[in-house]
């Protein structure tokens, strides 16, 4: 049986803390001993989660509003970090947003800030952190990906590249923190009932069942109990399913299947 590992002694920064995925990692981990670093741009739902985790969990919980789809969101966070002299052991990338737009009628603004929420950003914080979490005894890094990850996406062409990206990203970490204490790990959920719909639109699912942002939480808690953390996971039955088929299916059945797909949820 596996045994839930304790955080005790561990100070994780959580991005996208604000609500969904992010926001049930930090009740988690402060549920297992974790002072937490709360990161989003909605510093009141912020300073609300952070009270909880103190009364309820007795750890401690800071706040460092940050829009990170911002050139500067990534500078002033690391700065806040320092000046604060918060010493992290464990970063979750979990910030990023999607967008159900064929490409010639996005707005070349949003999809600028998507690359950079979801890619820059995660990889800036990445780099300038990763030598505080390998010399932690027990690192940690989880970047939250996407089934999304393992094919093209007609109509969210940009958001798929991008979650391809910290897929490819993070398992290669994976394996250049082999024999090191640093845990790493991607998490690739299908569609999860978040405020990611009111971004993206409602149809971005794709006619998937909705998971909860629990059962993200313990697919990501699962995965890193294991004393051989695997380098990604989908999360649930029907995200493994949907990463397999994206993997296997040859692209040229699957990309007009996908394109039907969604311009019918539409």
């Amino acid at each position: 049986m596996t045994q839930h590992r304790s955080y005790s002694g561990h100070t994780i920064l959580i991005t996208g803390a604000s609500s969904g995925i992010g926001e049930a990692l930090a009740r988690e981990f402060a549920s297992r001993g974790a002072d937490v670093v709360l990161s989003a741009r909605r510093q009141d739902r912020l300073e609300a989660l952070a009270e909880e985790i103190r009364r309820d969990h007795g750890r401690r919980a800071d706040v460092v509003p940050a829009d990170l789809s911002d050139t500067d969101g990534v500078r002033q966070l690391l700065s806040t970090l320092d000046e604060r002299e918060i010493r992290i052991t464990g970063l979750i990338n979990n910030a990023g947003f999607g967008k159900i737009t064929p490409l010639h009628e996005q707005d070349p603004d949003e999809v600028h800030r998507m690359i950079n929420l979801n890619v820059t950003a995660l990889t800036d914080l990445t780099v300038a952190l990763l030598p505080r979490l390998r010399s932690s005894t027990h690192g940690l890094l989880v970047n939250i990906a996407s089934v999304a990850a393992y094919q093209p996406i007609p109509e969210m062409a940009v958001y798929a590249a991008t979650k391809a990206y910290v897929l490819s990203f993070t398992e290669a970490l994976w394996a250049e923190s082999r024999g090191t204490s640093l845990k790493v790990l991607a998490v690739s959920p299908g569609p999860t009932e978040t405020e990611f719909f009111e971004v993206a639109g409602h149809s971005a699912d794709g006619g998937l069942p909705r998971a909860t942002a629990a059962a993200v939480v313990e697919t990501t808690l699962t995965a890193l109990d294991r004393k051989d953390t695997p380098p990604s996971v989908a999360v649930g039955r029907s995200g493994t399913a949907a990463a397999l088929a994206g993997r296997m299916t040859p692209r040229r059945l699957l990309l007009p299947a996908l394109r039907r797909g969604m311009s019918r949820r539409k």
